[in-house]
């Protein structure tokens, strides 16, 4: 019998290599993202006569090349300082994957070369432990150490600022936060936003022009020569343009289109792929999000729907009210349940409209779904 990876191996496909494709790829350039390379750059330049340079943050919705762009200037940096034999370090840290002060310290301190394990010692010695590494006997007094924090929210929604205070309070520390939520910092206590100080640098969203130029460039290293048909580019790009400008998106759509092309056997990409494409994506997206959602939130959302079938018109008084009939025992305050529909609204799962009732009656939330009523029923019922 055929190896039937042998088999899938073996097929004919439009690709020529599907790397370039990935939002991780970090590209040689950087389409119309050249302002805000030269504006990281323009603080970090100071880490090259041996000052430590100011703090950062970087906003900007999803898809807006902020974490490309941070790489990419980091790649830069090292380069110099290495040409230059400068003690310069730049370290990037995912906060979803390291999200308590802990265990990003305890990255920190692996990543230069001083090994510590993530559990078993107190939050002290492994602070300590960090700041040891600037001595002089060590990585050297001189050391400018430049941290980026991409995702930086879900640590401080997770552990709170405490990871701040202690990179804020280590001489020779940079820090670079890179966050979706420009009200990210009402997780920061004063203390700390006094010792922060940063710079902000924001992100707009590409529109429709910028990512056809994006997907253009990859799409020649990407793809054979003669399989993407006309229209199909431009199509992405207006698609990922309506989705707030996500070039992650626009990429996503257009390696996607090219695994159909290839599951029909044919040797072009067409329009039609590309809408078949985005109901995958959106189908999986979702999904997903529903499915790791925290049970109470899960709750909400299963009112929302719920009352969404039933054609009623979702106030914030009554999903309150159906919430706590569908949750028995186990709800929530009322004040906490909106925690939960602002979360939902900034997933995209949901929308909240204020409109007034006229004179006397005062303005009340309606709440809509905004997804695909049965995606979400099966989402809860995988769930359970």
């Amino acid at each position: 019998m055929e190896n039937i990876f042998q088999k899938l191996d073996d097929r004919e496909t439009i690709f020529k290599t599907k790397d370039y494709l990935d939002h991780r790829f970090i590209p040689e350039t950087l389409p119309h993202r050249s302002e805000q390379i030269e504006s990281i750059a323009k603080y970090w330049v100071e880490a090259l006569n041996g000052i430590t340079p100011p703090d950062i943050t970087i906003y900007g919705k999803t898809g807006t090349g902020k974490t490309s762009v941070a790489l990419y200037a980091k790649k830069q940096l090292e380069e110099i300082a290495a040409e230059r034999n400068l003690n310069i370090k730049i370290e990037y840290i995912r906060c979803t994957d390291y999200n308590t002060e802990y265990q990003l310290l305890a990255r920190l301190c692996q990543q230069l070369g001083k090994p510590v394990p993530y559990r078993g010692w107190t939050k002290a010695e492994v602070v300590n432990t960090f700041r040891n590494l600037f001595s002089k006997n060590i990585l050297g007094e001189d050391l400018i150490l430049i941290v980026i924090l991409d995702e930086v929210d879900v640590i401080l929604k997770n552990d709170g600022d405490n990871i701040l205070y202690t990179l804020t309070r280590t001489n020779n520390v940079s820090i670079t936060s890179i966050s979706n939520y420009v009200d990210f910092k009402q997780f920061i206590k004063p203390r700390v936003r006094s010792s922060l100080r940063d710079r902000e640098i924001v992100f707009p969203p590409y529109n429709a022009e910028q990512l056809i130029d994006i997907l253009t460039e990859r799409s020649h290293v990407s793809f054979k020569d003669g399989s993407i048909s006309d229209g199909v580019i431009a199509l992405c790009s207006a698609l990922a343009a309506k989705e707030e400008g996500d070039a992650r998106y626009a990429l996503d759509l257009l390696k996607s289109s090219g695994e159909i092309a290839d599951e029909r056997g044919v040797n072009k990409i067409e329009e039609g792929f590309v809408k078949e494409s985005k109901d995958r994506i959106e189908h999986n997206k979702v999904f997903d999000v529903v499915v790791t959602l925290p049970l109470q939130q899960q709750k909400v959302l299963e009112t929302i729907a719920y009352l969404t079938e039933k054609n009623e018109e979702i106030t914030s008084g009554r999903l309150y009210e159906v919430y706590q009939d569908l949750s028995k025992n186990d709800s929530v305050s009322y004040r906490r349940l909106f925690d939960f529909v602002n979360e939902l609204e900034m997933l995209g799962l949901i929308s909240t409209k204020t409109v007034s009732r006229g004179r006397g009656r005062g303005r009340t939330n309606i709440i809509t779904l905004q997804c695909d009523i049965d995606l979400i029923s099966k989402a809860l019922i995988f769930k359970d």
